[in-house]
């Protein structure tokens, strides 16, 4: 049986902790910042993880188990 290839598109976006947490950065995060206020720019900052449901999707796409 062949390798699963992994979706190189989600593996940029996504990281797994060695828990099996998802991580992703939110979006929205690049320029523009002036205009934002601080508390908007920080919540930005902050990792985010993922739902289990969605969670399960993602491992799919990058061949974890």
């Amino acid at each position: 049986m062949p390798k699963k290839k992994i979706k190189r598109s989600v593996q940029r976006r996504f990281k797994i902790t060695k828990t099996g947490k998802v991580l992703f950065a939110h979006q929205n995060a690049g320029h523009h910042k002036s205009v934002r206020s601080k508390s908007r720019i920080r919540r930005g900052n902050v990792v985010g993880v993922l739902s289990p449901s969605f969670a399960k999707k993602i491992k799919q796409m990058l061949g974890a188990r």
